[in-house]
C-alpha cells in the first residue's frame, strides 16, 4: 500500500513541480556528461598532457554536490510545507510519524531515481557533443558514436544519491517533531507576516547600498588576506541586509501613501513583491550568491576561451624551434630528424649575440608595469644590484642583453610571412612581445646603443610587435636588432635553429626531438639550464624544442581542462539559483487566483492581468540578477582588465561580461516562460 501511495504521490509531485524536475534531470545530464571526461584517457594520452581536468572536475562536483544536496534540501522541506495538511490528516487517520516519514523519503527517492534516469539519454547525447568540441579545440577528429558507460554511470549515480543524503540528513528531526496541529496550521505560516520595526530596518537599505558603492571604490585596494576575509565577509552580510532593508522600505513607502502607490495597480503589485521578499529574505541572499559565483564561472571561462583563440597561436609562430645554449652548435642530428620527419619547407640556424651588458634588462625592469617600482633604490633610479641578482636567480630575463643580426631577422621575417623591415646603418629595431608594444615605446629615447666601433651612435628606428616566439628562444620579452657589422664586438650567446613545414608532419615529432635533445646532452647538464622565459605570468613556455602541431593542441587541452569545471559550475549554480526562484513563485500561484479574480471584478481585464503578472514575476526574478550583476561586474572587470594586461588577450575590457550575462539571461528567459506560462494557466484555472 504504501509504495502504491509512494508512486501516486511522486507522480503528484512530479506535475505539480514540473520545474524542479526538469532540473533534476538536467543536472543528471550535466553530471554524466562532464563526468565521462574523468574516463576518457585518450585524449590525454595522445596528447601526453598533465591529468589536471580529472583534478578541477573532481573539485567542481565537490561544490555541485553541496549545490545541489542544498536545492533538495530546500525543495523537500518546501514540498513537506506545502503538504502539511495531508500529512496532519494521515496522522489522525493513525499512521505513525516513522511511517510518515518512510512515505515522503520513498516519493523523493523514487523522483531522484526517475530523474536520474531521465537524464542518461540527454547525458548521453551532451557527453558527445562535448567530445566533439573538445577535439576540434585539440585539432583532432572525433567519431560520434554514443554508447552508455558503466563507470561513468556509477559515478554520476554516486555523486546524484550523495546529493540526496545530504539533502535528507536533517529530514528525520522535522517529522520527529510533527504535531498535527502544526502541521494543520503549516501551511497558513506563510500567509501573514508580522510587520514589525519596519522604520528601523529601512536603514538598512541605505547602508547596503553606501557599502555597495563602497566596495566598487576599495575592491581593486584590497591587499592581505585578513583584509580580503573581511570584505568578503562584509559583502555577504550586505546581501542579505539588502533584502531586509528593501523589504521595509517598501512596506513603509505604502504606510506613508507615496505618490506612486496610487498609480495603476503599483499597491498591489508592491505589496506582494515586499511580501515575497520579506518571506524569502534569506532565500534571495543566497540566490544572489549563487548568481554572481555563476557569471564569475562563465566570465573566467569565456577570458580563457579568448585568450585560446587570440594569444595562443602567437606562443607559436614557427612550426618547429631548438635552443641550444652552445653557440657553436649547428644542429646536424635535428636537421637529419626533421627532414625525415616532415616535409621541410627551410631548416635555418642562427645565433643570438650579447655585448655583455644589461642596459636593456634594466630599461625592462623598471619601466614595465609587470614589475611596478620594486628594482628601484631610494633615490628613485634602477638597484642594479637588486637587479643582478634577480636575474642570477630567477629565469624571466638572460643576465645579459639580447641582439640578432638584421639579416637572420630579415630571413625569419619571411619564414614567418611577415612584411619588409629596413635599418639604417646607424640604427636598431627593437622586437618585442604584442601585448608589451605599447609599453616600450619610450625605450628608443632612452638608449643609444653602441656601434661596431663601441660609440654610442645607433638610435632606435622603430618597434616590431609581431609574434616572434620570445618566451626565450628569441630573447626573452625582447630583441635587439642592430646591422651585422655591429656583431663583430660582441660574443655569441646560443644557438637557435627554426623550421617552416609545408604542412606534412609525423605525429610525435616534439617527442622525438626531446629525446634527441637528452641523448646530446651530458648527464651533468640540464637542457633547460639558461633558457629563460620572459615575464608572462600567465602561461610562458620555456622548452627547448617547441614543435608548433604538437604543442597547440597540448596548450588548449590545458585550458580546456580550465574552462569546462568553470563553464560546469557557472551552468549549475544558475540551473539551481532559477529553480528555486520558480518553484516559490509556481506553488504560489494557486493563492494568487482568488486575488486576481478581486482585480478581475473590479475591471482588470484580462491583457491587463497578464501584464499585471509579468510584472509581479519581473520584479521578483530580476532583482537578485540585477544585484548579482553589480557585485560580479566589479570583480569581473577587474579580472578582464587585469587578465588583458598580463596576457595581451586584444579583446575590449567587458565583452567577457557582456556575453556572460547573456549566457546567464539565456537560461533565465527559458525559466522564466516556463513560470509565467504556468502561472498565467494556474490563476486563470477555475478548477
Amino acid at each position: 500500500m504504501l509504495t502504491k501511495l509512494s508512486v501516486r504521490n511522486m507522480k503528484r509531485s512530479a506535475r505539480d513541480y514540473l520545474v524542479y524536475i526538469i532540473t533534476l534531470t538536467l543536472v543528471s545530464a550535466l553530471m554524466y556528461g562532464f563526468h565521462s571526461l574523468l574516463f576518457w584517457k585518450e585524449l590525454k594520452n595522445a596528447l601526453e598532457a598533465e591529468d589536471l581536468m580529472s583534478t578541477l572536475l573532481g573539485f567542481a562536483t565537490v561544490f555541485i554536490v553541496l549545490i545541489v544536496a542544498w536545492l533538495i534540501h530546500y525543495m523537500v522541506g518546501f514540498i513537506l510545507e506545502k503538504r502539511s495538511s495531508e500529512f496532519g490528516i494521515y496522522l489522525l487517520l493513525g499512521m505513525k510519524k516513522q511511517m510518515i516519514a518512510r512515505l515522503y523519503m520513498r516519493e523523493n527517492i523514487l523522483l531522484g531515481v526517475f530523474c536520474f534516469l531521465a537524464g542518461l539519454a540527454p547525458g548521453i547525447l551532451f557527453q558527445q557533443v562535448l567530445l566533439s568540441v573538445l577535439y576540434t579545440m585539440v585539432q583532432m577528429e572525433y567519431r560520434l558514436h554514443p554508447a552508455p558507460d558503466g563507470k561513468t554511470i556509477f559515478l554520476s549515480g554516486l555523486c546524484y544519491s550523495g546529493c540526496f543524503l545530504l539533502a535528507f540528513f536533517r529530514c528525520g528531526r522535522r517529522f520527529r517533531r510533527m504535531s498535527i496541529h502544526g502541521l494543520m496550521n503549516a501551511g497558513r505560516q506563510g500567509e501573514t507576516v508580522r510587520e514589525r520595526y519596519e522604520k528601523g530596518k529601512q536603514i538598512l537599505l541605505p547602508i547596503s547600498v553606501l557599502f555597495l558603492f563602497w566596495f566598487w571604490h576599495r575592491f581593486e585596494r584590497l591587499a592581505g588576506n585578513r583584509q580580503v576575509a573581511f570584505f568578503l565577509i562584509g559583502l555577504v552580510a550586505t546581501i542579505y541586509l539588502f533584502y531586509m532593508g528593501l523589504s521595509a522600505w517598501i512596506i513603509c513607502y505604502v504606510r506613508k501613501r507615496g505618490n506612486a502607490v496610487y498609480r495603476g495597480q503599483n499597491l498591489f503589485l508592491m505589496r506582494q513583491f515586499a511580501f515575497r521578499i520579506r518571506t524569502m529574505q534569506f532565500t534571495m541572499g543566497t540566490l544572489t550568491a549563487l548568481f554572481t559565483l555563476a557569471l564569475m564561472g562563465g566570465s573566467i571561462a569565456l577570458m580563457l576561451v579568448e585568450y585560446e583563440n587570440a594569444v595562443l597561436k602567437e606562443k607559436f609562430p614557427f612550426d618547429i624551434q631548438v635552443y641550444s645554449r652552445e653557440p657553436e652548435d649547428d644542429f646536424a642530428a635535428e636537421r637529419v630528424l626533421i627532414e625525415e620527419e616532415t616535409g621541410a619547407q627551410e631548416v635555418y640556424s642562427y645565433t643570438i649575440y650579447t655585448d655583455g651588458e644589461s642596459e636593456i634588462n634594466t630599461w625592462m625592469l623598471t619601466h614595465l608595469r609587470d614589475w611596478g617600482r620594486i628594482f628601484y633604490n631610494a633615490q628613485g633610479g634602477p638597484d642594479r644590484e637588486k637587479i643582478r641578482n634577480f636575474l642570477d636567480v630567477e629565469r624571466v630575463y638572460y643576465p645579459f642583453d639580447t641582439y640578432m643580426g638584421f639579416s637572420d631577422y630579415a630571413r625569419l621575417r619571411r619564414l614567418l610571412g611577415y612584411g619588409e623591415v629596413y635599418l639604417g646603418e646607424k640604427e636598431y629595431l627593437v622586437q618585442v612581445k604584442p601585448r608589451l608594444e605599447q609599453e616600450v615605446q619610450g625605450i628608443g629615447e632612452d638608449l643609444l646603443l653602441k656601434d661596431e666601433t663601441g660609440n654610442r651612435a645607433l638610435v632606435c628606428a622603430g618597434i616590431c610587435a609581431e609574434p616572434f616566439s620570445q618566451d626565450g628562444h628569441n630573447g626573452a620579452d625582447y630583441l635587439i636588432i642592430v646591422p651585422d657589422p655591429v656583431l663583430e664586438r660582441m660574443r655569441p650567446y646560443y644557438a637557435e635553429l627554426a623550421a617552416g613545414t609545408e604542412g606534412g608532419q609525423s605525429p610525435g615529432l616534439q617527442k622525438k626531438l626531446e629525446k634527441l635533445t637528452d641523448t646530446s646532452t651530458s648527464d651533468c647538464q640540464d637542457p633547460l639550464d639558461g633558457l629563460c622565459s620572459g615575464s608572462d605570468s600567465f602561461m610562458s613556455f620555456a622548452a627547448v624544442c617547441m614543435v608548433r602541431a604538437d604543442l597547440i593542441p597540448r596548450a588548449k587541452y590545458m585550458l580546456a581542462s580550465l574552462i569546462i569545471p568553470f563553464f560546469y559550475t557557472g551552468l549549475v549554480f544558475v540551473c539551481v539559483a532559477v529553480t528555486v526562484l520558480s518553484v516559490q513563485q509556481l506553488s504560489e500561484s494557486v493563492k494568487y487566483r482568488f486575488r486576481y479574480d478581486v482585480l478581475t471584478k473590479l475591471g482588470v481585464n484580462r491583457s491587463q492581468k497578464h501584464r499585471l503578472i509579468l510584472k509581479q514575476l519581473a520584479a521578483c526574478y530580476l532583482c537578485p540578477a540585477f544585484l548579482a550583476i553589480i557585485i560580479s561586474g566589479k570583480m569581473i572587470l577587474y579580472l578582464h582588465r587585469r587578465f588583458v594586461w598580463i596576457t595581451g588577450v586584444p579583446v575590449p575590457v567587458g565583452s567577457v561580461f557582456a556575453k556572460s550575462i547573456f549566457l546567464f539571461f539565456s537560461v533565465y528567459l527559458i525559466y522564466f516562460v516556463m513560470v509565467y506560462a504556468g502561472f498565467v494557466r494556474n490563476t486563470e484555472n477555475s478548477g
